[in-house]
């Protein structure tokens, strides 16, 4: 059985809360008593939808493939459209993994700042989606200006662990119109994709940004350039930043037109990547793979 109670930690100004018994997802993230993350009003309504809230972990991929079938060296896995642990996007196809209410950690420690969750990847159920036996060990830990999420995953003694998981932090500036709100992203390169979303191979150069949103709006996959890669949102006199720090080559960036929310999201692989292979990667058995990402949240002046 997993952790049903929601665990709260703090450091200075900075507050959050995470539900371990529903995939260990971000529920808050307050900053001087003010809530940052968007999707958080009604959890359970989300649970049911199967829809991404807060800050969602998407295991085991992020973002959608393009079809029920994917290969990775000499196993073939075909997903059960009727599956109850499937999600699916707009085109019927399978998004985000399986839905983070159905997976429930274990919390082995936790203090005033830090918080250690595990899952073990190994139930029937879920090796019938993604037949690749793992542990999965999940670190949150505040600082006075910051949120650090580490999460490694450590594969079993069957056979290599293809990885491709991801975050889907979903932020808000509050006070302020959602076209004032300036978002930031650093040069990159742009998969240009097809009519479902899906990268079509061809890549697209895109230059460092730093505007208001206004009526712009994204739903766009980036290949990072090496180096330092920071993404943030700012106004009414508060920036967040999401920094990738180790583990997270790709990007998505999800601003739909209407919606009060900017998702900002670290890929361990680009989409669609268990179908294709292109920029995944494997951990080989008894081995282990670890990612980090980071958010910091500022006042301004």
């Amino acid at each position: 059985m997993g952790d049903s109670i929601a665990h709260s930690i703090s450091a200075g100004d900075l507050e959050a809360v995470f539900l371990p018994g529903r995939g260990m997802i971000g529920a808050s993230l307050r900053h001087q008593g003010v809530e940052l993350l968007r999707q958080v009003e009604d959890l359970e309504t989300m649970a049911i939808k199967g829809n991404a809230a807060g800050i969602p972990f998407l295991h085991p991929w992020a973002n959608r493939l393009a079809g029920f079938q994917y290969r990775v060296g000499d196993r073939e896995v075909v997903l059960n459209p009727s599956s109850l642990f499937l999600h699916f996007d707009d085109n019927g196809l399978p998004i985000h993994g399986v839905p983070w209410s159905h997976l429930s950690w274990k919390v082995p420690e936790t203090s005033q700042e830090r918080l250690v969750a595990q899952f073990e990847w190994a139930r029937d159920d879920l090796l019938e989606i993604f037949p690749f036996r793992h542990r999965l060990e999940m670190t949150a830990m505040l600082q006075e200006e910051s949120l650090t999420l580490e999460t490694t995953l450590i594969a079993g003694n069957e056979g290599p662990v293809p990885v491709s998981f991801g975050f889907h932090p979903y932020f808000g500036v509050p006070g302020l119109p959602r076209e004032r709100w300036r978002l930031k992203m650093p040069a990159m390169r742009r998969f240009v994709l097809d009519r479902k979303q899906i990268p079509t191979g061809k890549e697209e150069s895109f230059e460092k940004m730093d505007t208001e949103l206004g009526e712009l709006e994204f739903d766009d996959g980036f290949a990072l350039s090496p180096g330092i890669n920071m993404f943030s949102l700012e106004g009414a006199g508060r920036r967040i930043t999401v920094e990738f720090v180790e583990g997270y080559p790709y990007a998505q960036v999800f601003a739909p037109k209407g919606e009060e929310y900017v998702a900002l999201e670290p890929m361990t692989a680009p989409t669609n990547a268990l179908t294709t292979g292109n920029g995944l990667r494997l951990v080989d058995p008894n081995g282990c793979f670890r990612a980090v990402f980071r958010i910091h949240v500022n006042s301004l002046p």
